[in-house]
């Protein structure tokens, strides 16, 4: 069997698993109640789709995808989050590989739908610092709330608007 990469896949192709990936993981989401692992790829994609990143096949360590245009020079992790219950706490992002070489983090949230409804964008110097500000185990092995992510990041996407304008950018 021939192994291909998501580079070769054609785009619409993808577009086309994707969005059927989407419906099945709602689907099982509301039968089962638990959601399948498919997050971070549904995440991976939303994001070079709405930001013109360049996905990496094969991955480099911590760095899913590199920057164009505007973003060009950046090389991002990005992290996926279904949010089912606007305003409940305690959502958490995945372990952020801190060793890696990347320059940026994009969080990808996407609503019940595994749609997505904003992306955050924010400095490996944040992040590294909102880390080392923090306390606790988590904190320490890369982990961090969606709502921490949303304090010290910028809003880049939403569904509503589209790219956001970068006029209070941090970078």
């Amino acid at each position: 069997m021939e192994k291909r990469g998501i580079t070769s896949v054609p785009l619409y192709e993808l577009e086309k698993l994707i969005a059927e990936t989407r419906l099945l993981a709602a689907r099982y989401r509301e039968t089962t109640g638990q959601a399948l692992p498919v997050t971070g790829e549904i995440a991976r994609f939303d994001a070079a789709r709405q930001l013109g990143l360049e996905l990496l096949d094969p991955r480099e360590p911590g760095v899913d995808a590199l920057g164009s245009g505007d973003r060009d020079g950046r090389r991002y992790q990005i992290k996926g989050r279904m949010i089912s219950k606007e305003g409940k706490a305690g959502y958490r992002i995945g372990q952020l590989n801190t060793n890696g070489d990347w320059t940026h983090v994009a969080l990808v949230l996407l609503d019940t739908d595994f749609e997505p409804y904003e992306i955050y964008e924010a400095s490996r110097e944040e992040i590294l610092n909102a880390l080392q500000d923090a306390s606790g185990k988590r904190t320490r092995r890369g982990a961090m709330s969606v709502a921490k992510f949303q304090v010290i990041g910028d809003l880049v996407w939403s569904r509503e608007n589209g790219l956001e304008e970068s006029v209070w950018n941090n970078y």
